[in-house]
């Protein structure tokens, strides 16, 4: 016997959320990893090593302080919701970079629209600034005053 409708709605409801929470784990590691690459621990600590590392330069790199990433990515997110705003529809991410980048901000790596369609996947939850309507669009979510 074949379920009806209603069940088949309600099945692929489940795995459509199953597969949101996935995709969002995913962005989370694909982000950690490259922060972990930015920070300079790329590689994983040898568990036989027992030299304690180097010490620090006192003088950090703008990439390596964690802080000022965090308001580095709170900046493109806002500066990518102005470009939302300015624009008046949703945008795939390819069509933000150009905007962030003549806005002074740059996104390392072999594929920036990527890096960039991550970062704003991360923030496209619940309560997020974003909304994501499909692969890599991306509108202001309802709950946006702007």
């Amino acid at each position: 016997m074949f379920p009806n409708e209603a069940a088949i709605e309600a099945a692929l409801a489940a795995l459509r959320r199953q597969r949101d929470a996935l995709d969002r784990q995913i962005a989370d590691h694909a982000l950690y990893l490259e922060l972990g690459r930015r920070l300079g621990a790329g590689a994983a600590p040898s568990p036989v090593a027992a030299e304690p590392r180097p010490p620090v330069d006192s003088e950090a790199r703008p990439g390596e302080d964690i802080a000022a990433a965090r308001r580095h990515g709170r900046a493109l997110v806002a500066a990518a919701l102005d470009l939302l705003h300015e624009a008046g529809r949703p945008l795939h991410a390819g069509e933000i970079l150009p905007g962030l980048t003549a806005r002074g901000f740059d996104l390392p790596g072999h594929d920036p629209v990527a890096a960039l369609n991550t970062r704003l996947w991360k923030r496209s939850g619940p309560g997020g600034p974003l909304r994501r309507l499909g692969d890599a669009v991306y509108a202001p979510s309802e709950e946006d005053p702007a």
